[in-house]
C-alpha cells in the first residue's frame, strides 16, 4: 500500500452537523495541493484496472474528487444532485443518513441499461447514500462497477452495508 501521510491534513470536528457525530474535514487536505494531488493520484491507481463505462459521485465533496477521476480515464462524469437541482427529467431515492434522511436525483438520460458505474465519494460512514446512489443506478438498468473512497470510517458498518458491491477506500479510520 502506497504512504497515505495526506491522512494527516484530514481534521475531525465534534459535533457537526448534529451532537455525537464526528465530522471528517477534508478541507485542510483540499488546501494542500501535495496532499489533494497524492490522494487523487492514488485514487486513479486504485480504480484503474476495473470494468466500468461512467464515473457517478453525489454533490459536493464526491464531485471535487471524481470527475477529476473521470477526466484522467477517459470516462463520462454523471451528478447525482439534492432535488431541485438538474434540469431535465430525473429519478429519484430517498436514503438514510447517519443523522437523518436525505434524497438524491439523477437525470433519467444519465445510465443506459447496462452501463457500468463507479460511484466515487470523499468518504463512506453507515452506506447509506452510497445504497442510495446503487438504487438510482440499477432503477435505470445500470449497474454499478464498485464504489471508490478516500476515507472509510470502519467503526460506522458502511462496508457491512455493501456486502453486495465491490467497495475500494484508500485509507480506513
Amino acid at each position: 500500500m502506497k504512504a497515505t501521510w495526506w491522512v494527516e491534513r484530514i481534521r475531525t470536528i465534534p459535533d457537526y452537523p448534529v451532537p455525537g457525530v464526528l465530522f471528517r474535514d477534508l478541507t485542510p487536505l483540499w488546501k494542500d495541493p501535495a496532499a489533494f494531488a497524492a490522494a487523487q493520484s492514488q485514487l486513479v491507481e486504485r480504480v484503474r484496472g476495473l470494468d466500468f463505462d461512467l464515473v457517478a459521485a453525489v454533490e459536493a465533496r464526491g464531485f471535487i474528487f471524481a470527475a477529476p477521476l473521470a477526466l484522467s480515464l477517459g470516462r463520462g462524469f454523471v451528478p447525482l444532485r439534492k432535488p431541485g437541482k438538474l434540469p431535465a427529467d430525473v429519478v429519484e431515492v430517498e436514503y438514510e443518513l447517519e443523522y437523518g434522511v436525505g434524497r438524491l436525483q439523477m437525470h433519467r438520460d444519465a445510465v443506459s441499461p447496462g452501463q457500468r458505474v463507479l460511484v466515487v465519494d470523499d468518504l463512506l460512514a453507515t452506506g447509506g447514500t452510497s445504497l442510495g446512489c446503487a438504487r438510482l443506478i440499477e432503477q435505470l438498468g445500470g449497474e454499478v462497477a464498485a464504489f471508490a473512497y478516500v476515507v472509510e470510517l470502519g467503526s460506522l458498518g458502511g462496508r457491512a452495508r455493501l456486502r453486495d458491491y465491490r467497495v475500494e477506500s484508500l485509507v480506513v479510520l
